[in-house]
């Protein structure tokens, strides 16, 4: 079993001992190793349902390597993805989906990306122009962060940056760049050796999680379902759970104010346009894009000064991708400090007014909006030996 996990694991390019516990993965390898697990199994109809939702641009290459093979041994293969470069590049045949009902149908041949997305969100036109918000003060400002490895090496490598109201900054790295580590270290989820972090002026890195939750902080994480909402309840209560800030819901010790916290739900709902018609409803009855705006509601609920999203837009559609992007513009916009990662050259490109490149656990490349181009961007997210 041990060379067969191996040669599987080898196949995806995957340098991972089988041994290692799935939980000392990154979701990115997770994701892998779900695909590996699939790869066992002598399979004659293969369904993946977004199998690159957290893989950089290089694992989905070596992916789709894997999906060649297969094809010519007589795999068929479903392949449901909110990526449309990917469709027209893998598939063969495309079928389109919306709010559970058949749409369309068409050989790749035959289409293009513009037409899939009038097909995905019908009449809507949506789009997404970017706007520069004002920029005011740094509202954060880190220095040398570093976090060591178990094993050895580093998690995060001196990582120092500042980030001010209404920018919006964009992290982008291979998988296994540290991209995630960077935020749950900002955010006390994730201890770090040395390094500051001053929100306002004041060095926040002793303080725990909930502390810098209560002081400006908010977290969208990238597991969405493992850690993002609570499958067992609503999306009322999942909204509510993160609000330190609950003397405007309790009108006795200890005691909520109904009224108020529904009608502070119902109107993010509105604001964030959360396809739903009843809050108490489970969060699971929700879509992806939905359940994920919820994620961005609970964070809201909290009234951040500076806001870290983590992949926010994995495995949503089109329609919900755009919501996301206009959200990100108007929390600029309201003057609050935005930081996001994605795997997405093009998504990291339109959104935002800096990006940082990280490999290894460093910060590799720093460069303004005007200064990007993809190449810089690759050639950054490059690992040096």
């Amino acid at each position: 079993q041990y060379e067969l996990a191996k040669s599987l694991l080898e196949r995806l390019e995957l340098n991972v001992d089988p041994y290692t516990q799935l939980g000392e993965l990154g979701i990115g390898h997770q994701q892998l190793v779900e695909i590996a697990r699939a790869l066992s199994k002598d399979t004659r109809v293969l369904i993946m349902d977004e199998p690159t939702s957290a893989l950089s641009q290089s694992e989905v290459k070596i992916l789709f390597n894997v999906i060649e093979q297969l094809k010519r041994r007589g795999v068929t293969i479903i392949y449901i993805s909110h990526r449309l470069e990917e469709l027209m590049e893998i598939g063969d045949h495309i079928t389109i989906f919306r709010d559970g009902r058949f749409i369309s149908e068409r050989e790749v041949s035959d289409a293009s990306i513009p037409w899939i997305i009038e097909q995905m969100v019908g009449d809507k036109k949506k789009h997404f122009d970017y706007r520069p918000a004002p920029k005011g003060e740094a509202v954060l400002a880190v220095e040398g962060l570093t976090a060591l490895h178990p094993s050895g090496g580093y998690k995060l490598n001196d990582v120092t940056f500042t980030l001010s109201k209404g920018e919006v900054i964009g992290i982008y790295g291979l998988l296994g760049a540290g991209r995630t580590e960077l935020f749950k270290g900002l955010v006390g989820l994730m201890p770090c050796q040395s390094g500051n972090v001053h929100l306002n002026g004041e060095n926040i890195e002793k303080a725990p999680f909930q502390a810098r939750l209560k002081k400006g902080l908010a977290l969208v994480p990238e597991d969405r379902q493992g850690e993002g909402v609570v499958q067992m309840m609503s999306i009322q209560s999942n909204m509510t759970l993160s609000d330190f800030s609950l003397q405007g819901f309790r009108r006795a010790w200890k005691w909520l104010n109904p009224q108020k916290e529904i009608a502070c739900v119902k109107e993010m709902i509105r604001e964030l346009a959360i396809k739903v018609s009843d809050p108490d409803l489970p969060v699971t009855s929700l879509s992806g894009g939905n359940q994920q705006k919820v994620v961005l509601g609970k964070a809201l609920m909290t009234k951040p000064e500076v806001v870290f999203l983590d992949e926010p837009t994995r495995g949503i559609d089109v329609g919900a991708k755009t919501d996301v992007y206009h959200l990100i513009g108007k929390m600029a916009q309201q003057g609050l400090a935005v930081m996001f990662s994605s795997s997405e050259l093009d998504e990291v490109m339109a959104l935002a007014d800096r990006i940082l490149v990280m490999a290894d656990g460093r910060i590799t490349a720093d460069l303004p909006r005007h200064a990007v181009t993809r190449e810089k961007l690759i050639a950054a997210s490059t690992p040096q030996d």
